[in-house]
């Protein structure tokens, strides 16, 4: 292989696990012909055939898939040498990206861990599920908490924890619920701060626990920032869905109360999402996802 092109094998690996042509070439900065004449002039010295073209993309072949496991090791490991001569400081940064609200309130109170995990910089970016995991395929981030699960080419999601949601207010709506039922109208006269204005977390709280829409709910503030809204109910703003860990000191200290309590609580799982194979090359980001993992609880 040493008489072989490196950046035609760079290419080929990133079309490889991109399964694409057009993507490598956005991945690695060059055009989509250059990507593609790469690829054909690894063919021609191999005497291989490394992809089926289609309209949607490429597929390896038997044999690409054997290149691959060879060579791959090899280039990643060149590229985390370049990466790590070209970062500012010894060992670069890992970028994180998340929701707001997970990531202050489990994550950074143990960023001293989280940072000593790494023996590097540690940058954080807030923002909606969708940008970050693009952000994360393109290579801006390095490591996503998703509160969904990752289905974008290129990028693999472990389960990190499962988030228990639970119905909250402060205790002076608690004296408005005196009906066996809590979901009956009683429920429907205690104003809501939702998240957004379709109401994602009540709604889905609505149909997994009362099996029914929350049409009837009168809406008196949106915050989008699950912080804002706990800051809301805790000044008696209404009720809201709010995850069990952001509100499971107010519930201890009797600041909140539940409105209602479920035989089997709604969850959501959150996914550590990362590139595939990016937890097996790179230490850092491994060291990383462990101490993650070790906050999460899961």
């Amino acid at each position: 292989m040493a008489t072989h092109n490196l950046e035609h094998l760079r290419t080929f690996l990133t079309v490889y696990r991109v399964g694409s042509l057009t993507e490598a070439a956005r991945l690695l900065g060059i055009s989509q012909p250059t990507a593609s004449t790469h690829v054909h002039s690894l063919e021609q010295n191999l005497g291989l055939r490394l992809f089926e073209r289609s309209p949607t993309g490429v597929a390896p072949t038997p044999k690409a898939e054997g290149l691959a496991r060879d060579v791959g090791p090899h280039i990643d490991a060149l590229d985390d040498l370049a990466f790590m001569s070209s970062s500012s400081g010894a060992n670069g940064s890992i970028h994180l990206g998340g929701p707001a609200e997970f990531i202050t309130t489990l994550l950074l109170p143990h960023t001293p861990e989280l940072t000593e995990a790494i023996g590097a910089k540690l940058r954080i970016r807030f923002g909606l599920v969708d940008g970050l995991l693009d952000e994360l395929r393109s290579g801006d981030l390095d490591i996503v908490v998703s509160a969904v699960r990752p289905r974008v080419q290129g990028v693999t999601g472990i389960p990190l924890f499962d988030e228990e949601f639970v119905l909250v207010a402060a205790p002076l709506w608690k004296a408005s619920i005196t009906g066996v039922d809590p979901a009956d109208v009683e429920l429907s006269a205690i104003p809501v701060v939702a998240y957004a204005e379709n109401l994602p977390i009540v709604r889905r709280y609505w149909r997994t626990v009362f099996d029914r829409r929350p049409d009837d709910l009168r809406t008196s503030c949106i915050v989008p920032d699950l912080r804002g809204v706990r800051a809301a109910i805790l000044a008696g703003a209404g009720m809201s869905v709010l995850p069990s860990y952001l509100v499971e000191d107010d519930l201890s200290t009797g600041a909140l109360t539940t409105l209602h309590t479920p035989e089997f609580a709604p969850l959501n799982t959150v996914y550590l999402a990362t590139r595939t194979g990016d937890l097996d090359r790179n230490r850092q980001l491994r060291s990383l996802a462990s101490a993650i993992q070790r906050r999460a609880r899961f």
